[in-house]
């Protein structure tokens, strides 16, 4: 039992880490591309907190590429009067957006 548990705890240290990396690198995506310019994890801005957005969108599996094309072509009306701009390919890869809508829909 010993070196079974010697064996394991590094595994699952390890398998920590590489779940851990998406969150870190989906927020730190969020941050260069200056979303955080107009939102906040847990509180409103200019526009909506990112659990605010979650919440609605909880179980919605179509959430996704309707955040993802929300984001990429700006719209309004959703959450008021406020637009949200555009963010072409050249400010948000089409892998960074999609990561970062992960992560803010993983949110609770």
């Amino acid at each position: 039992m010993k070196q079974f548990t010697k064996l394991m705890l590094p595994l699952l240290a390890a398998g920590l880490l590489i779940n851990a990396a998406p969150v870190s690198a989906s927020e730190a995506i969020v941050k260069k591309a200056r979303c955080v310019a107009c939102h906040a994890v847990d509180s409103k801005r200019v526009g909506p907190a990112y659990k605010e957005v979650a919440a609605k969108y909880k179980g919605d599996s179509k959430a996704p590429a309707q955040l993802f094309e929300k984001v990429r072509h700006g719209g309004s009306g959703n959450w008021g009067n406020v637009p949200m701009l555009p963010h072409p390919a050249d400010k948000i890869s089409d892998d960074d957006l999609k990561a970062a809508v992960a992560w803010i829909l993983s949110l609770e």
